[in-house]
């Protein structure tokens, strides 16, 4: 019986407390995005816990370490942990446990960290992680000291390659890869390494109204800083409601420089195609699909009119056909 068929996952949240004990085959990391190589890491470790009869298990961490060990150059997230646990889940584990992470954690020696957390409380038979994994106090421990602790503790260990990119390139799949797309705006790359398209999630907000009084309604959805958003761009994009409704969406993510001169921070503004209700709010997600064209100034309203007009043609055009594809 494969994990995927056993009960709804059990998230951990708070690895501390008291709850039963059963031998699991896991995997460790940070799990940002749950790309197309976390999800090969988790098939394999399903297979594993098949082969020795336990329960699949994911310890991920909360928040990033990087956010924790290097706050100045951490980098943004592609999902937050809400999103990072639905992606999880649906990839067919029994457990996920999250492990806060902050300073006192950053100087647990390997040992204490696999003692304590695969150990006592997973009972770990099997663990599974990729090559280049590192952990505990000073990033000392690795598949060697993995593989040293497994043999006092009976659990074997597996080191698994980074996953080839799907294009033949040199580069493995990782999140710093999916990162670097969306800086240049490759929605379509980003989505071939995610296993699906990017998407960010936020609050609908009251904005400037700028999009209203020229006609063209905006959804203002606030990203949370640490997020990765897409470079500064019009795209189609999908958008999706509480309710699970769908809108087609041309969506601007920029500074809108034929108003401001000086913004701080990118916005992402979202016009429904068809659409003019209240979103006030409301959570949204937004999926990325398409580049449409790269963020720009103009030189009075009627020319921005005019470019928003064929954004929108554009868009459409777009999300009719991706919806065969």
């Amino acid at each position: 019986m494969t994990s995927a068929t056993l009960q709804p996952v059990e998230i951990i949240r708070n690895p501390d407390a008291e709850f039963d004990v059963v031998p699991h085959a896991l995997t460790i990391g940070a799990y940002d995005g749950v790309h197309r190589g976390h999800q090969a890491v988790i098939r394999q470790t399903q297979q594993i816990a098949s082969r020795l009869g336990v329960k699949t298990a994911v310890v991920t961490f909360e928040p990033h370490p990087a956010r924790v060990l290097r706050p100045e150059s951490a980098p943004q997230l592609l999902t937050n942990l809400d999103h990072k646990l639905e992606l999880i889940e649906a990839n067919g584990v029994d457990t996920v446990v999250v492990v806060p992470f902050d300073d006192a954690r950053a100087t647990e020696s390997p040992a204490e960290f696999v003692e304590r957390f695969l150990v006592k409380q997973l009972a770990a038979k099997a663990i599974v992680v990729g090559q280049d994994f590192r952990f505990g106090q000073e990033r000392a421990g690795n598949v060697d000291v993995l593989r040293d602790l497994g043999e006092t503790h009976g659990f074997e260990v597996h080191g698994v390659d980074l996953m080839p990119r799907p294009d033949g390139s040199v580069e493995s799949i990782s999140s710093t890869a999916i990162r670097r797309a969306l800086d240049g705006g490759e929605i379509n790359t980003a989505a071939r390494l995610l296993g699906r398209p990017h998407e960010l999630r936020g609050p609908v907000v009251e904005g400037d109204q700028r999009g209203r009084t020229i006609g063209f309604p905006t959804a203002n959805v606030a990203v949370a800083r640490e997020m990765k958003m897409p470079a500064d761009a019009v795209y189609a994009a999908w958008y999706y409601r509480p309710d699970g409704s769908r809108h087609p969406s041309a969506v601007n993510i920029g500074k809108r420089p034929t108003f401001y001169q000086d913004a701080e921070h990118s916005l992402l503004e979202a016009h429904l195609i068809g659409f003019d209700r209240d979103l006030y709010g409301e959570m949204a997600r937004v999926e990325f699909v398409e580049l449409i064209r790269s963020e720009q100034r103009f030189d009075g309203i009627d020319a921005l009119k005019a470019q928003l007009e064929r954004d929108i043609a554009h868009a459409t055009e777009v999300l009719d056909k991706a919806k065969f594809d």
